[in-house]
């Protein structure tokens, strides 16, 4: 499973967000996350159709198909659920 997160440095989501996704990346190491900023990845932004709504995260199954997605703020338990309920599509 892989995780895309969209966000910025200047979103007061994100901020939330980052710390909290950093605890989860430390307990599920196998878990793979990559991060796009809103100001420096614009193709990516259009590639999977995030706007302006931040922050985005898209959960992809083995085939890179998406099979997810939360915008905004999300508690990490509902996090863990998640990857955990989806971690082998």
């Amino acid at each position: 499973m892989k995780i895309l997160k969209f966000g910025a440095v200047w979103c007061p989501g994100c901020l939330v967000m980052k710390p909290r996704f950093l605890e989860i990346e430390k307990e599920y190491p196998w878990l793979h996350t990559e991060f796009y900023d809103c100001d420096e990845d614009q193709e990516m932004f259009k590639q999977w159709k995030v706007n302006d709504v931040l922050p985005v995260f898209i959960f992809l199954d083995q085939n890179n198909q998406e099979i997810l997605r939360l915008i905004g703020e999300q508690s990490k338990k509902k996090i863990i659920d998640l990857i955990l309920k989806n971690k082998d599509k």
